[in-house]
Order: structure tokens, then C-alpha cells, then sequence
């Protein structure tokens, strides 16, 4: 571990990203027991006023404090996010495993899905099912889900079928253990950093699949704040506020550049043929 955070304080990238993490993150936090004002408070009088002591970030069209509706958005793109890659994860993870474990159709089978599913964009499929089901959260966070399980399926068995050829894995197999001992005791423990840095990565995807959403009127509905939605009613004001589409816009950037970053340092931390090549 210590090794680890060693490598970690010399990683420019890993440090940026942890950082904007940690800023996203507490953001949310904060939010959840304190804002400057309510972020459903209508106050019309007070509409698209311009940054001020009061309003840190100003005013929307109806009023509403916008450094309030943005620390709740990223509540939103977290909660979103993290069920959404929770629940790709745990049944792709599972798909891939057993389609490396098994081989033969199941391992061709979960190939062609796969690919067939890879073959729509991501945001096409999920505006499919969120118009199918109706627009809200939950939806949205199903639809996110379903496109991440493909994804770690994929993930997982490349990563598993590298672990299946090793010595140690014969050795195991020679021993008499089942493809399922072996998978849980051996290959899972060996592939868990390559799925750390997918998860990460994910989940930044995931923050921009649900600000889509959200823009098309398909996420988060009021009164929930969404990064999202607070773009799409801005472009009505672009002209008159700017300001009202350039926070949340950046707001995502932030959360999305920092998993981003996150996930390629923790890929050079974590991958140790990285790591001696940058030795090298």
C-alpha cells in the first residue's frame, strides 16, 4: 500500500483527478445538509439577476439560486452514476466470467450480444428505453445500466481468458479445482484492478449519459436539479444569461475530466507492465 502512494504522489495526472473527484464528491456531500438557498425557492422578482454576495452564481429564469441547484445536480449525477455502474458491473462482470470460465457457445454467444449491442450508440439505446418506459431517474439509470453490461462483460472476458492461459491456473485446474473455485479464488483477485479502472471510467460515462438524458427531458425530473436539465432550459436565455449554461456545462466537464483522469492514473498505478515500461 505504502509502495502505492508512493507511486501515487509522483502521478501528476492520478493527483488532478483525485482531486476534481474529491471536489465533486464533497460537493454533494455538503449539499445534502446545507445549501446558500432552497433550490426549489421561486423567486421571480429575482430572476436572472447576475452573480452577487447573495447569489454567488446568480439567478435562473425563475428565480432560483444557481450555486444551490448545482452542488444538488451533482447529487444527482452521482447517485445516477454509481447505481447505473453498480448494477452494469455486477451482471457483466458475472456474463464475462462465466463465458471465459465456459468457453465454447456460452463464450461466442455473449461475443455476438455483445457486439450486436455495441453496433446502436450508447445514448440511442438509452433514449429507446427511457421513451419506452417513461422519462424519470430510475429509468435512466436502467437504461445506463443496461449499456454497462456489455461493456464489463467484454472487460472481463478478455481480461479472464489472459488469466486462464497461465501457469498457475493449469496448476490449479490440475488440482482438481472447479472452473468456479478457480474463477472466485484466482481470476477475480488477479483482474479486480483492470475492473477498478473500467468502473471509473464508466462512471464518467455514465455522469454524461444521464446529463443527456436529463437535457432531452428523458432524466431527472422537477423538481429534482439535474446538470442536465439546467442546460436545457438555459439555451432558451443563452443571449440574455450566458452564465446559466456555462456552470452546469462546466460542471460536468469538471466531474467528467477528473474520473477520467482518475482512471488513466489508477490504470498506470495499477497495470504493472506500465509501470516498468515507464521504468524502461
Amino acid at each position: 500500500m505504502s509502495g502505492f502512494l508512493a507511486r501515487a504522489w509522483r502521478h501528476v495526472g492520478f493527483q488532478i483527478g483525485a482531486v476534481l473527484l474529491l471536489l465533486f464528491v464533497g460537493t454533494a456531500l455538503v449539499s445534502i445538509f446545507w445549501t446558500p438557498h432552497a433550490v426549489d425557492a421561486l423567486q421571480m422578482r429575482l430572476k436572472l439577476q447576475p452573480a452577487s454576495a447573495a447569489f454567488p452564481l446568480g439567478t435562473d429564469h425563475l428565480g432560483r439560486d444557481v450555486l444551490s441547484r448545482i452542488m444538488v445536480g451533482a447529487q444527482t449525477s452521482i447517485t445516477v452514476g454509481l447505481i447505473a455502474v453498480a448494477i452494469g458491473m455486477t451482471g457483466g462482470v458475472a456474463l464475462g466470467a462465466w463465458a471465459a470460465a465456459r468457453g465454447g457457445w456460452v463464450d461466442e454467444a455473449l461475443s455476438r450480444l455483445s457486439d450486436l449491442i455495441f453496433a446502436f450508440p450508447a445514448v440511442l439505446i438509452a433514449i429507446l428505453i427511457t421513451s419506452v418506459l417513461g422519462a424519470s431517474a430510475q429509468n435512466a439509470i436502467l437504461a445506463i445500466a443496461i449499456f454497462n453490461v456489455p461493456v464489463f462483460a467484454r472487460v472481463t472476458r478478455g481480461a479472464a481468458l489472459s488469466m486462464w492461459g497461465r501457469d498457475f491456473i493449469r496448476a490449479a485446474t490440475a488440482m482438481g479445482q472447479g472452473p468456479l473455485g478457480i474463477t472466485v479464488r484466482h481470476v477475480m483477485p488477479n483482474i479486480a484492478s483492470v475492473l477498478i479502472v473500467q468502473a471509473t471510467i464508466q462512471f464518467a460515462v455514465a455522469i454524461l449519459a444521464e446529463a443527456g438524458l436529463s437535457y432531452l427531458g428523458l432524466g431527472a425530473q422537477p423538481p429534482i436539479p439535474s446538470w442536465g436539465r439546467m442546460l436545457r432550459d438555459a439555451q432558451t436565455y443563452v443571449f440574455q444569461a450566458p452564465e446559466l449554461a456555462i456552470w452546469p456545462g462546466l460542471a460536468i466537464a469538471l466531474a467528467v475530466l477528473g474520473l477520467n483522469m482518475l482512471g488513466d492514473g489508477l490504470r498506470d498505478l495499477l497495470d504493472p507492465r506500465l509501470r516498468l515500461l515507464r521504468v524502461g
